[in-house]
């Protein structure tokens, strides 16, 4: 990726400069084409006004002098012929004998009057030639013709190439180097990206990229990457400690079955009932933490809601699923809900519920009520149940969404595994709700259930 955005940058530049530096090459040579070309045609006209006295007069000693003079001064060649075509005068390289006669198209054509600039062929090269007609009180009485060789022109036209091509190659020279700096300011992240995952799929679930401030969609993609393995880890944590508490947690009621298992067969037909019975209350207890187990893991794994549910008939329903067991512990059953719907599973708030209800009536005291509760916050509805039990710390508020963690105020001997708030929080959260724990007024515990409310109730709510 780097090699092809430095061919981009570099294409791009060099399109740019030959763009650029090609018009300003030309230009260059047409103008010194044109500055040559002005200042030989005005010698050449001034060198005509100051010969035309001496060419009348048949003066040649003063002719050849000054046509010797201007060309000296000038370095350019000059050729001087009369009327009937002989050469009178010359200066210079490359020009007729005196004596000798010159019919050229340029002079012939500036003996009638018509000046005359092109090119020639010298032995140098190429050469501007202006040539103009001599002109005295008589009329046309000759012809001249001055030669400037275009070397001058083409020595500073390539010096001018060469200039440009310095600059061009400085240029690109800086282009690249910023290029370099711009392609891995892009390329490094990317490469960071690629490194940490290659890291990350050989099992470094540690691993994190450093973010860029820039590009915002590179910053995105580290970004991302960060969020996905900072959750693999944590996923894959969670996933280690649930299977080590889970192992903890199967271990003890398999060891007492298989005990009791192994006094049975032991005892053969005159096993104690006792044992048998102590067997299969293990059986119901392994049965009981397996189902808990599938219940979490379908929780973790649960879509998110798609339907309204009325909070005040589903609360009520599951109240009258408690009350013997609260009838039976001498706990009321109390609620106060009315109109609320939340977005939300029907057979999800069954199970918040559920659990929820059967750890208040764990340590609710005789005598007391297990409130159940409804109210409309805007946009989400809290669903609260609260018992007059001994309440949590602070601590133990902390650590009783942790699997297998189980108070010590429960008054439970059957076997309570410290799967209810886990399975609770996870439910909640598969409905994008949440839940918390607080102390109830006048004591015990709240445990407030936040969830999402339907349209028609945050409108109401709103309103």
């Amino acid at each position: 990726m780097r090699r092809r955005l430095l061919i981009s940058y570099l294409s791009i530049t060099c399109f740019v400069l030959v763009a650029l530096a090609l018009p300003l090459g030309l230009s260059y040579r047409q103008g010194q084409e044109r500055q040559l070309t002005g200042r030989v045609q005005d010698d050449a006209f001034a060198l005509a006004l100051r010969v035309d006295v001496p060419l009348a007069q048949g003066d040649m000693t003063t002719l050849q002098r000054v046509v010797r003079e201007l060309a000296k001064s000038t370095g350019d060649s000059v050729v001087v012929v009369g009327g009937d075509g002989h050469v009178l005068a010359t200066a210079g390289a490359d020009e007729p004998p005196v004596g000798s006669v010159s019919r050229t198209a340029d002079l012939a054509s500036a003996e009638h009057g018509h000046p005359v600039t092109g090119h020639r062929s010298i032995s140098g090269g190429d050469a501007l030639a202006v040539s103009v007609p001599v002109l005295s009180s008589r009329g046309t009485i000759g012809a001249l013709r001055m030669s400037s060789s275009l070397a001058v022109v083409d020595h500073a036209v390539t010096r001018n190439w060469l200039i440009l091509g310095g600059l061009a190659g400085v240029i690109a020279l800086i282009v690249l180097l910023v290029s370099t700096l711009l392609a891995r300011s892009f390329t490094r992240p990317i490469a960071d990206l690629d490194a940490g995952a290659a890291r990350l799929g050989d099992g470094d679930l540690a691993v994190r990229v450093a973010v860029p401030s820039d590009p915002p969609e590179l910053r995105r993609l580290a970004q991302s990457f960060n969020t996905t393995a900072a959750r693999l880890e944590s996923l894959l944590s969670s996933q280690r400690a649930f299977i080590a508490d889970a192992s903890h947690q199967l271990r003890t009621p398999l060891a007492a079955l298989r005990l009791r298992l192994e006094n049975v067969e032991a005892d053969g037909p005159d096993h104690r009932p006792e044992d048998l019975d102590g067997a299969l209350a293990e059986v119901r207890r392994l049965t009981a933490l397996v189902e808990s187990l599938l219940v979490l893991t379908r929780a973790e794994d649960a879509p998110a809601p798609s339907v309204s549910v009325s909070l005040a008939p589903l609360v009520e329903a599951r109240l009258d699923a408690w009350r013997a067991v609260a009838a039976e512990r001498g706990v009321h059953l109390e609620a106060s809900v009315h109109h609320a719907g939340v977005r939300s599973d029907p057979g999800r708030l069954d199970q918040v519920l559920d659990n929820l209800l059967s750890n208040a009536l764990d340590v609710a005291p005789r005598g007391t009520a297990v409130e159940v509760s409804a109210r409309s916050l805007g946009a989400c509805v809290e669903l609260e149940v609260r018992d007059r039990g001994p309440g949590m710390t602070p601590e133990q508020r902390a650590r009783a969404f942790d699997r297998f963690w189980r108070s010590s105020t429960s008054r439970r001997t059957d076997g309570g595994f410290g799967l209810g708030l886990p399975i609770v929080r996870r439910l909640v959260l598969a409905d994008g709700g949440d839940v918390r724990l607080e102390d109830a007024p006048g004591g015990g515990l709240a445990v407030v259930v936040s969830l999402p409310a339907t349209r028609a109730v945050a409108l109401r709510a709103s309103a």
